[in-house]
């Protein structure tokens, strides 16, 4: 593992907020990942996700396409984004991070920065697109991948933008991906959820939707459990602004439980929420057969390890959750800006990626990340001397 091409500090002017800008490595001059904002955010963590990002954009490497891949980066504010001061914050860091944003970072929403806010801010400090740093790479050009890029974010499936779905779905169609390749069941497989705002909300719904019983999700305040099912689109149509279960509607076998989210009894238990939720100090208490990263580094490696060697199969979050490279694949005209491409595309991805490291980790000497990160190693030997174009 190399060290970072590039980290900058900031330190905000106005409040206690520290930021943080991590690129991993640039492809062709570019790097890519997203800026999320969270108290408690690190340059580690910042350093850690951006190492992801390299994996994930490698990982998604089409010869036949004209998307090539980036190299991996991320951003990072160490701050609430539920404090009033937020908004401000969100619009200095991306004042000082322009110049990267201009030439070498294209980024987009996480955890706790929502694309419209994102939007909004940069436009304040003169930032034409967050996805600057992509546009001369397009080969017919910048106006013709805009035009596209904002007709997949305008599309919608049941009133719903597709860009609140698709990273979802692609966690949902890991999973049964692994399901099935391992010869178990889909249809009444148990599954546990923690987190229910845009990425865990839309996991639990495809979950649903592929014949999965959902029988606990977690948010903040604990956990919604039923073990006959809980009904997630009566949650979802009852989520609150923050993505929390309103317990004031649940039905009336719906119970909030004292027990942790990683004790729920569950064939599948998916992260969606906080970086390293599964550590060395609490992987005992997981019992679910299949962990699927929704969210970004939010097992540890030495959890990983000891969960591979009692048989849980771990679908690391560079393979689970790459959906949202399907606005690469958008940007440049690979698929259409329409749901029904999107849902298609990360249907095939997700099959590949989770087989292949499924087989590759099948003798138990590797686990599903080792045998994913030396296939992303390889598409990255590729991708060092190839031009754009």
């Amino acid at each position: 593992m190399t060290d970072p091409y590039l980290q900058v500090i900031w330190t905000d002017p106005e409040t206690t907020a520290r930021g943080y800008l991590v690129i991993d490595r640039l492809l062709g001059g570019a790097s890519s990942g997203g800026l999320r904002m969270r108290g408690g955010c690190t340059l580690a963590e910042v350093a850690d996700l951006a190492r992801t990002m390299s994996l994930k954009e490698a990982l998604n490497y089409r010869p036949s396409d004209r998307y090539v891949p980036y190299g991996g980066a991320k951003g990072g504010i160490d701050f609430d984004p539920r404090r009033p001061e937020a908004r401000g914050v969100l619009t200095r860091y991306l004042g000082a991070m322009k110049p990267y944003i201009d030439t070498c970072w294209a980024t987009g929403e996480d955890l706790g920065v929502q694309q419209r806010l994102l939007d909004e801010a940069a436009a304040e400090v003169g930032i034409a697109s967050t996805v600057q740093a992509a546009l001369s790479h397009v080969p017919d050009g910048p106006e013709a991948g805009l035009a596209r890029l904002d007709a997949g974010f305008a599309a919608e499936v049941g009133g719903i933008s597709l860009a609140d779905l698709i990273g979802g779905y692609g966690v949902a169609r890991a999973t049964v991906a692994a399901l099935e390749h391992r010869g178990d069941r889909v249809r009444g497989a148990t599954a546990a959820v923690q987190g229910f705002g845009t990425m865990g909300g839309a996991i639990a719904r495809y979950l649903a939707e592929a014949g999965l019983r959902v029988v606990a999700v977690a948010d903040q305040h604990g956990v919604v459990a039923n073990p006959a099912g809980l009904d997630v689109e009566h949650l979802l149509a009852h989520r609150t602004a923050d993505g929390l279960v309103d317990r004031a509607r649940l039905r009336p076998d719906d119970r909030p439980v004292a027990s942790d989210w990683l004790s729920v009894p569950c064939d599948v238990l998916v992260t969606a929420a906080i970086p390293y939720a599964i550590d060395e100090g609490n992987h005992q208490r997981v019992s679910a057969r299949y962990v699927v990263e929704g969210a970004n580094i939010s097992v540890t490696p030495g959890a990983e390890r000891a969960l591979s060697a009692r048989g849980t199969a771990v679908i690391p979050d560079f393979v689970a959750n790459s959906a949202g490279n399907a606005w690469w694949w958008t940007l440049f005209g690979d698929i259409e800006p329409t749901a029904a491409s999107a849902y298609a595309r990360v249907s095939a991805v997700m099959e590949d990626l989770v087989v292949s490291a499924l087989d590759g980790a099948a003798d138990g000497s590797t686990t599903p990340r080792e045998a994913a990160t030396a296939r992303a190693e390889s598409c990255l030997a590729l991708l060092k001397d190839r031009p754009r174009g």
